[in-house]
């Protein structure tokens, strides 16, 4: 049975509304007030084919929702906060902060792994590697260094079952994008934010799978995004403002945001940059 009780009360203090429970890469968090300005006030479905920390989907709690992600691990990790929270919390508890310990979990083969372990070792990387990143190399390896943290939290438990109790009855799955997007209907709404195009030629991070998202993905997706429109789909789509980004989206609104920059192995690199947002209604 698992050790920890299934509640996100705490004596003395109201529920707390779920939210991401991995750090990502670009994540929506700052920008939540800018996305919802673009979000229908009905929500027929909701799709998200980049799922990456969900930090919309979390914050709209919609009743159908289909979220989807090429990156095997974070998915797997999303089916198991679903439907084993209690075992990815027990399993959880068994990691430290300490760089031995860490470097020994990341050898390990997640596919070797009891599934609620494989979530947890997921989860516990990520809280613990160099600022938060989840990057593999050609042959699908995690391979983040040690992060150096004051005391990182790992094992949140009243954080994990808000995700739970938000993620129950979602849909969830490894695909790529193309085929998450074939669920959508006229009525519903898709979030799409995608790793994001460089903004110069050492900007590039999008090595969250094996094989990264390039240019040629950029345009698919933009193709894709016509496609939803055709079909009379409402979307909302994240990116980088660069130039050619700017011209793929060129038959939709667009709008400039600016949004904080956390990911950089440099304190100067960290600041506000421009984001795009495209979008058909």
């Amino acid at each position: 049975m698992p050790a920890f009780a299934l509640t996100t009360r705490i004596d003395g203090e109201e529920p707390r509304k779920a939210g991401p429970f991995v750090k990502w890469a670009g994540g929506k968090t700052s920008l939540l007030a800018e996305l919802h300005k673009h979000v229908p006030a009905r929500l027929r479905g909701y799709h998200e084919p980049f799922v990456g920390g969900g930090a919309l989907f979390f914050s709209l709690r919609p009743r159908r929702a289909f979220l989807a992600d090429s990156n095997a691990e974070l998915i797997h990790a999303y089916l198991q906060v679903r439907d084993h929270v209690g075992a990815v919390l027990d399993a959880l508890s068994r990691h430290v902060y300490e760089r031995g310990h860490f470097e020994a979990v990341r050898a390990l083969d997640p596919l070797s792994l009891a599934p609620a372990a494989r979530a947890a070792r997921f989860i516990y990387l990520n809280k613990t590697c160099f600022n938060g990143l989840w990057r593999v190399n050609r042959a699908g390896r995690f391979n983040v260094p040690f992060g150096r943290y004051k005391d990182p939290t790992f094992l949140d438990p009243a954080a994990l079952v808000r995700a739970h109790q938000a993620l129950r009855g979602a849909q969830i799955e490894q695909a790529p994008f193309e085929l998450s997007l074939e669920k959508a209907r006229p009525g519903d709404f898709v979030y799409l934010d995608p790793p994001y195009d460089p903004v110069s030629a050492t900007a590039s991070f999008t090595s969250y799978t094996p094989d990264p998202f390039g240019w040629a993905d950029q345009q698919r997706l933009a193709a894709a995004c016509t496609a939803l429109n055709r079909r009379g789909i409402r979307f909302l789509l994240s990116n980088s403002a660069t130039d050619r980004v700017r011209k793929l989206y060129r038959g939709f609104e667009q709008r400039i945001v600016h949004a904080p920059r956390h990911v950089s192995c440099k304190g100067d690199g960290r600041g506000r940059v421009d984001e795009l947002l495209v979008f058909n209604g």
